[in-house]
């Protein structure tokens, strides 16, 4: 189930959003252009590694380039390939404009780094001991899905399903979407666990998402949500419409 676009208006430009999609394709595009040994080199240094941050162990001082605290930021900005990096921006172009619509551009950055730092404690609590460098805006934007299905559980998002060699467009409410999105992290934690595998930091991809749901529900709060108004089509213009 691949989201393309969901009906759901904004008022303001989402500026801060659309800088954070550009500033992880501007350090993604530096990552290319590093050898192999300065990509690991850089990925060590800007990445967030538990063991390091909860002090256990200690990088050596050519990779020390900032304080593990401040790896926590750095790392939600760095992608790991192409597909790790088309389908976080994905997910952020098509939900964060909304969140970052109903709080505000100061709101939703706060907002925005306390779902990644979240999503970065709960992986490192699951693993404290671990040397691997996580990196991704996973974290983050799980924060920001969560906010979502809160404030918008009715609008309605156009999926790709694919079924092999054929596929499906279809509207489905992000009630759903977000909701299987989530369970699915919980099964790929646990198909991972097994496997005693992984690659992928599925604990961050959870803990952001409750992170965020916690989060704006205190934002909403102190300020006036939006009612959810979807947009209005034109009929008999492909399955975007029906």
């Amino acid at each position: 189930m691949i989201p393309l676009k969901d009906d759901n208006p904004t008022n303001t430009r989402p500026i801060v959003s659309y800088g954070i999609i550009g500033f992880c394709i501007l350090i993604f595009l530096a990552q290319l252009g590093l050898s192999e040994q300065e990509l690991r080199d850089f990925t060590y240094s800007y990445g967030l590694i538990p063991s390091v941050l909860i002090g256990i162990d200690q990088l050596p001082d050519e990779l020390n380039k900032i304080s593990p605290i401040g790896t926590i930021f750095t790392s939600m900005f760095m992608h790991g390939g192409w597909m790790h990096l088309i389908g976080n921006m994905l997910y952020l172009w098509i939900f964060a404009d909304n969140i970052e619509d109903d709080l505000g551009t100061l709101n939703f950055i706060i907002f925005y780094f306390f779902s990644g730092i979240g999503a970065a404690m709960s992986q490192v609590l699951v693993d404290v001991n671990s040397q691997i460098p996580m990196i991704g805006a996973s974290g983050a934007i799980g924060g920001v899905l969560g906010a979502y299905l809160i404030n918008y559980p009715n609008a309605r998002v156009l999926v790709l399903i694919p079924f092999g060699f054929f596929s499906q467009l279809i509207k489905i409410r992000s009630l759903y979407v977000l909701g299987f999105w989530f369970v699915l992290q919980f099964i790929n934690s646990f198909l991972s666990s097994s496997s005693g595998g992984g690659g992928v930091a599925y604990a961050a991809h959870i803990g952001g998402f409750v992170t965020g749901v916690i989060l704006i529900l205190f934002f909403n709060k102190s300020i006036r949500k939006k009612k959810y108004k979807p947009k209005e089509y034109k009929k008999n213009k492909g399955p975007w419409e029906q």
